[in-house]
C-alpha cells in the first residue's frame, strides 16, 4: 500500500513539507530548517505566513483573529494554546494579530474579535465569533469538519 502524502507548511520558515498522512502524529522536522513541524501551539502568522498557511497546508487550518488590546481574546488565548496541543496534528492553529494585519481581517470580513474560522482546502467553511473556553473550542471545530480525530483515519 502506497502512503498518502499530504502537505504541511513548516510554523517557522513556511516551507511546505510533505509528509505521509498515517505519520502525522509522529511529528517529523521541516526538510529546510530542521524544527518541529508540529509544536502543540499556535502558530503566530502575519500576511503572507497567513496565505501560505491557507494555501498549502492539506490539514484543516482553524485561524484565530484577535488583537492585543481585546480583553476576550487574551483571556481565550490559553483556551486557544490548550486546543492546539490536542487538535494537533489533524489540525493547524494559526493567531493573526487584526492590528497588525488589518488587509487579512477586512479580506473575511471580520467585525468582531475574537473571531475563529475553520478552513478546509483553502475556503472558509465555518466562522465562530466570540471568546470560548477549551472544550467549547475543541467541540465547535470538531463539530465543523468532516475531519476525524484518529490520524489513522483522517481524510479531509
Amino acid at each position: 500500500m502506497i502512503a498518502q502524502l499530504v502537505q504541511v507548511v513548516c510554523p517557522s520558515c513556511n516551507v511546505i513539507n510533505r509528509m505521509p498522512r498515517e505519520r502525522l502524529a509522529d511529528g517529523g522536522k521541516c526538510g529546510k530548517c530542521g524544527n518541529r513541524i508540529f509544536g502543540g501551539k499556535p502558530v503566530v502568522v502575519d500576511a503572507a505566513g497567513f496565505d501560505r498557511h491557507i494555501a498549502r497546508n492539506e490539514i484543516p487550518v482553524v485561524v484565530d483573529f484577535w488583537a492585543p488590546w481585546c480583553g476576550p481574546c487574551l483571556a481565550m488565548a490559553p483556551a486557544f494554546e490548550q486546543a492546539a496541543a490536542e487538535l494537533e496534528p489533524q489540525y493547524r492553529l494559526l493567531k493573526l494579530d487584526t492590528e497588525a494585519v488589518p488587509e487579512v481581517a477586512a479580506r473575511y470580513n471580520i467585525r468582531s474579535i475574537p473571531t475563529m474560522i475553520l478552513f478546509i482546502g483553502c475556503k472558509p467553511v465555518a466562522q465562530q465569533a466570540g471568546a470560548m473556553d477549551k472544550t467549547r473550542i475543541l467541540a465547535w471545530v470538531r463539530s465543523q469538519s468532516p475531519h476525524t480525530t484518529d490520524p489513522k483515519q483522517a481524510s479531509v
